[in-house]
């Protein structure tokens, strides 16, 4: 079977429940380590132009989000699934709300103290992309702190009953996105996650099962091989071009990323349903890849 390739960085949270997910399907991947700033030429020769981590790899497929990149495990590697009964499909709901404002929430906690000298590189990076200036962000971190403490007691009211995790008894997707915005707290300085669940048992009786997940067996791998591997593979593209879409299979468009500055990634639509998007693109260095997307989030342009 081919194998797994994660493009990450070890601070990044969303690559965090990615490499969690690896861990809960007890699975052998490639960790190949991306630039936690611009420029990611390597990346960009797989994806296209999408920058974002994680991206998750098999063979010429390219899973760019991590909401991609946990569909891709789930079919490639359906059991354990992330997505365990009772609650099932619900923990994407959950993943989705540990995304967007509450994901900002934390971030504004885990950063906002942040020394203000010696992080120039990263701040210009995130300003050039996003839009996301110092300044301002610092100004609104400790009302996000606020705002991410009233989501950690929302979490320990619905771990009061004595579940195990979120959904019930097994782990799921959506405890993964839950635990990465926690585990994101040591950056704002040692013993932050310590004090955050000092005062909530059942959150930190979570998180320890949560973290025994572990990450699978890693395996360092560098940027040329994981080109190397795309090169050598085909890609696999399932699925249809809605009609109702306003978009034709074939039809040459750009996708990009709500609320970034990004470039967009060109290539020829293969699908497009409302709940993902497939491009196929050549680049010399590999031939053809399939790079694919979750629909929520994206821009789809004609090019």
């Amino acid at each position: 079977m081919t194998t797994i390739i994660l493009h990450h960085y070890p601070t990044s949270p969303w690559a965090e429940a990615v490499r969690l997910a690896l861990g809960l399907k007890k699975l052998e991947w490639g960790s190949v380590t991306a630039p936690v700033v611009m420029p990611k030429p390597e990346l960009a020769v797989l994806t296209g132009g999408y920058a974002r981590i994680p991206v998750l790899q098999s063979g010429a497929d390219i899973f760019c989000d991590s909401a991609a990149a946990m569909d891709a495990l789930e079919t490639l590697h359906p059991e354990p699934s992330l997505y365990p009964a009772p609650l099932g499909q619900g923990h994407r709901l959950l993943a989705a709300q540990a995304g967007g404002a509450t994901f900002f929430a934390a971030v504004g906690s885990a950063l906002g103290n942040l020394p203000i000298g010696g992080n120039e590189e990263f701040w210009a990076d995130r300003e050039k992309r996003f839009g996301m200036k110092e300044p301002a962000f610092r100004a609104m971190a400790p009302h996000l702190a606020t705002q991410f403490r009233a989501y950690l007691g929302l979490l320990e009211a619905t771990l009061s009953d004595g579940r195990s995790f979120l959904g019930g008894d097994a782990a799921g997707h959506g405890d993964l996105a839950n635990y990465q915005l926690i585990w994101f707290q040591d950056f704002a300085g040692p013993g932050s996650v310590a004090a955050i669940i000092q005062a909530r048992p059942q959150l930190g009786a979570w998180l320890q099962r949560v973290e025994a997940l572990g990450h699978g067996t890693p395996r360092d791998m560098r940027s040329e091989e994981a080109i190397a591997v795309a090169r050598d593979a085909e890609p696999t593209v399932r699925g249809i071009v809605d009609p109702a879409s306003g978009f034709s299979a074939g039809q040459q468009v750009l996708v990009s990323q709500e609320a970034s500055k990004d470039a967009p990634t060109e290539g020829r639509l293969a699908v497009l349903t409302d709940r993902r998007i497939s491009l196929l693109r050549d680049h010399p260095a590999v031939g053809t890849v399939a790079v694919h997307f979750p629909r929520a989030g994206q821009v789809v342009m004609p090019a």
